[in-house]
Order: C-alpha cells, then structure tokens, then sequence
C-alpha cells in the first residue's frame, strides 16, 4: 500500500527504508503480529532500495536488474522461498563462475592462482587485520585478474579491504540462481500491502523518551515504540539523520563500512550475432580496471558489463557515452573489431549519485571487522538497526539484508506484550 503521505502519526513500529531489510522486517511483524501497527518510511520515489528490475522498450521489455541481480547460496538464500510463494520463475542455469557454468577464457593457471588466493583469505585467522592486498603473492602474473575479481566482490580495490571481514563471509549453501522477472520485482512484489509512504526523508530520530520515539519527516513527527532504521552506511556516516542523543559509535561504525561501488552497462546485440549463450568473458587480464561481461543472459540478445571499485567510479563520473566506448573497445578485444558497430547502449546504473543510498553493498576497511556488529546493535531496545551491512557472514547481498531485517522485527516481538497480555490488563 504505496502512498505520497505519512499515513498514521503514532504508531508502534516505524522502519526508515523500503529495501530489502525494510521490507523483510515489515512482512515479518505483519506476519507474526498483525496487531502491531507500523509504517515504514521511503525517502524516494520507489521501493526496494538497491534492487532494481527494469524493462527497457529497447530490450522488448525484458526484465534486467540494475542493482543485486543473483541468489546467492541460493538453497538457504530466504529469497529463493519467497520467490517460490510468490509464483515468480527462478532459473537454476548455473553462474558463469560456478561448476557447470560457462567461461570464455579458461585458463589453467588462472583458475589456481585464483583459487589459491582466495583459499588463504577464507581461512585467515591472523591476530591483526590487514588489506586484503597484503595477501597477493608479488610477481603473479595473475594478480591483476585477483585484484579485478576482489572488487566485483567488495565493490573496492583490494587495499581499501579487510582481510578478516572477508574471511567471515559465508553466503550460504548452494548454488547462485537468478529470479527469471527480476531480484528487484521479486522484492517489491513481496512488499504486498506493506504501509509504505514514499518521499518521506527522515531527518532527525529523538530517542531520549524510555516510552517512546519521535522521527522527524519532511512531511511531519511521527511517534512509535520502536524504530528500525535500514539506511546505507554511507547515509548515516553523512549523519543524514540526526540522532538525539547522538550516537558517535554509530556513525564511526557506518564510516568505517562504506559503500563500496557496483555498476551494470545493457547492451543489445543484433539476435543473429553468434554469441556464446550465458557465458561470462573479461575484458582484460592485464589489468584490474576491467569490466567482467556476462553474454546472452537467457539467451537474450543483451550483455551485461559490471564493472566496480575506482573503474565504476570513474566510468559513472564520465557518463554513459564513456562507458559505452569503454566496453566496445573491450569487447572488440575479445571478440574482434567487428564486433563494436553491433554493441547498441540501452541503459547504466549510476548507484554512486543514487540519491539516498550512495553506493552499491558495505566493505569494512582493514581494522575495522567488528564494525558490522557495532552497527546491528540495539539502542535501548528501541532502536534497532538492519541492512546487508549488519550482516556478518552475508553482507553484500540482499539475504543478509533480509535475515537482519527478520532479526530485527524479532526483537520487538520479543519484546512487545502479547495480545492476550494486554487484554488481560485492559480487562482488569
């Protein structure tokens, strides 16, 4: 139930954030305690946050992901359920990157030089952090390769990154699926009637009251006995949100998880160019600003480019003519010269000047590995906090951001009288 007001001023349960976080605690409450009243509250214009479904008229309206696109762990991912209760297709063809999937560049050394690297950073268990650089054996021919794949994964270069949060991740079991209409349709069609109201930008959360708390709105105060806020790191590291009392440990915890930088390029491809079908290619092996391609997805005439860390920066400041010439003079590397007169720009994602969010998913800086459970902590009870980046083992992704969310909507279960308490209490 989508709306452009703030419905009700009090309210038990306030949740600042439409993505998947938001949604997840908001489904969950109405599922287990409909008696609970809430409202969540979306500063822009849609829902979902950083998941994104579009139909380009110059794909013939098929379904692309601008933002998290992939199920990963797809056999524990609580998405995979969801879209399963929803009716929406999921195609288990597997990843590129994953045992059966397809590659163009296969290469021996490759594939055990990388390996190898991320086998040490899984199991590091050293007694201080370091960048995840530090690991890289000097001299490899394939570090850059290493160094590429490490930013698609934390969306920074490998020496902004902390070793010991990456060791901590654990996305699940199972393959990566893909949601055939779309992560970002199947996340907002969950939100159902969820109570959402849109444009409403919260700009201070007083929560001196052991009773209550008051949120400030550009569309009024509201009041509620718990609040959860599920904004990017970026947002409350900007103190976006004036929190009174402040919360320093907070903001210190959000600075020091920032949001590291994702972005997809479409292309359309003419439907008779022969192209390998659901295969990835990278630009370069030379060095670690390059694009990973993955072509044909579904079969479609379309590639997908991802690039990420100082390259997505980069190729989001220059605009979408530079990032189309960069991807056509990468193709023609792989692919042959021909090939760049058949590559047509359809749209790219600019997650970095998203208003709101900033970014793509949360890296911690080295040093900083307890600072997701800093940020997952409550405040008084009251004050609870979830999104990917509270995630410890699944941050990046949008069923880390679901289980902080349902974690976070359990607490107030926890904590909130029981329907039968209360008319127990009324009645007497």
């Amino acid at each position: 139930m989508l709306s452009q007001a703030v419905g009700h001023r009090e309210v038990e349960v306030i949740i600042i954030g439409s993505g998947a976080a938001g949604i997840a605690a908001g489904r969950h409450l109405q599922t287990v305690r409909p008696d609970l009243s809430l409202q969540i509250l979306e500063a822009g214009a849609r829902i979902g946050g950083r998941a994104l479904t579009v139909r380009p008229k110059l794909l013939a309206d098929q379904p692309v992901d601008l933002g998290c696109g992939w199920l990963h762990g797809a056999l524990t991912n609580a998405w995979t359920s969801v879209a399963g209760d929803l009716g929406l297709a999921v195609d288990q063809t597997p990843a590129p990157w994953s045992d059966g999937g397809r590659r163009l560049q296969n290469d021996e050394g490759a594939d055990v030089a990388i390996g190898d690297f991320f086998e040490r950073a899984e199991n590091y268990r050293g007694e201080s952090d370091k960048p995840l650089s530090d690991l890289l054996k000097p001299d490899n021919p394939w570090n850059p390769r290493i160094e590429a794949i490490g930013t698609y994964l934390n969306g920074a270069a490998l020496d902004q990154s902390s070793v010991l949060d990456y060791a901590n991740y654990a996305p699940g079991d199972g393959p990566d699926w893909r949601v055939r209409g779309g992560y970002g349709t199947l996340i907002s069609t969950y939100a159902g009637t969820l109570p959402i109201s849109l444009r409403t930008v919260v700009t201070g959360i007083d929560h001196r009251s052991r009773t209550s708390v008051v949120v400030e709105t550009n569309q009024g105060v509201l009041t509620a006995r718990w609040v959860i806020v599920t904004l990017s790191t970026d947002m409350l590291a900007r103190e976006t949100i004036r929190f009174t009392p402040a919360l320093p440990q907070k903001i210190e915890a959000a600075a020091s998880l920032p949001l590291g930088l994702a972005n997809k390029l479409f292309l359309r491809v003419p439907p008779y160019l022969d192209l390998p079908v659901d295969t990835q290619a990278y630009g370069s092996a030379k060095t670690s600003a390059t694009g990973s391609y993955h072509i044909r997805a579904f079969g479609q005439p379309i590639i997908e480019a991802y690039f990420a860390g100082p390259l997505a920066h980069d190729l989001e400041k220059a605009g979408d003519a530079a990032a189309l010439a960069f991807a056509r003079d990468e193709l023609a590397g792989v692919f042959g010269s021909a090939i760049r007169g058949d590559l047509e720009f359809v749209m790219m994602s600019g997650w970095a000047t998203s208003a709101h969010i900033g970014g793509a998913y949360a890296y911690a800086i080295p040093g900083a590995v307890s600072a997701r459970g800093m940020l997952a902590a409550p405040v008084d009870g009251r004050l609870l906090f979830a999104g990917e980046a509270c995630s410890v083992a699944r941050y990046s992704t949008a069923h880390g951001a679901f289980e902080t969310g349902v974690a976070a909507a359990e607490r107030i279960i926890d904590a909130a009288p029981a329907p039968a308490a209360i008319a127990l209490a009324n009645e007497s």
